[in-house]
């Protein structure tokens, strides 16, 4: 029997944000099942609708189309109702529409180094069962995810309502963390302002 919504939590879509690599659907998947949610996530988005992957679509169409395609499947999976659990494509922060309509959301940053990233990405990418629906935009990882990195961190710092540093944190406890702060903003006088950090100085 399919579990209900817990009402202790707010009405909202939870966004999942972060550079490739960082666990997002791991921890969403989690997050879905404490929640009673449905989950949504960018690559199986993209597998349904357009029968690829995001690497066969880059390698196809190129990054722009991707880019494209994934923000799309973002503004869907926020549309939904009852709002699910989003695993968002790394790309969709870079897209102005997309952190726009983020603002209806909560959104959780989870935040990696970039060169943990890049040794993460060097044992997956190319490995059908682990990771090869990665994109590679460039040959080599540490500089790309560096440049990823510096583009991209301010930009999913101004959208997140919760920032969460990964690196020693399970995917259990970075679940229990969204949990706890997801049910503070849930809280009369709980606003979910009191947890976005805002754009950086």
């Amino acid at each position: 029997m399919e579990s209900l919504p817990d009402e202790r939590y707010p009405a909202l879509p939870v966004v999942l944000v972060g550079l490739m690599g960082v666990g997002k659907t791991t921890v969403a998947t989690r997050l879905a099942a404490a929640l009673g949610r449905s989950l949504r996530d960018s690559d199986e988005d993209l597998e349904q609708e357009y029968g690829a992957s995001a690497a066969e679509l880059f390698e196809q169409h190129g990054a722009g189309v991707l880019h494209e395609r994934e923000a799309a499947q973002l503004r869907d999976a926020l549309a939904e109702l009852p709002p699910p659990v989003i695993a968002a494509a790394a790309s969709v922060i870079e897209d102005r529409p997309s952190r726009a309509v983020l603002a209806d959301a909560y959104v959780v940053w989870l935040d990696a180094p970039p060169d943990l990233l890049a040794q993460r990405l060097r044992k997956t990418i190319g490995s059908p069962d682990r990771g090869g629906h990665r994109p590679r935009f460039q040959l080599d990882l540490d500089r790309m995810m560096a440049r990823q990195y510096a583009r991209r961190a301010p930009l999913f710092r101004q959208v997140a309502d919760l920032v969460v540093a990964v690196v020693d944190s399970p995917p259990d406890r970075t679940v229990a963390t969204v949990l706890a702060a997801l049910g503070a903003a849930g809280r009369p006088g709980g606003g979910r302002s009191i947890d976005r950090p805002g754009p950086p100085p």
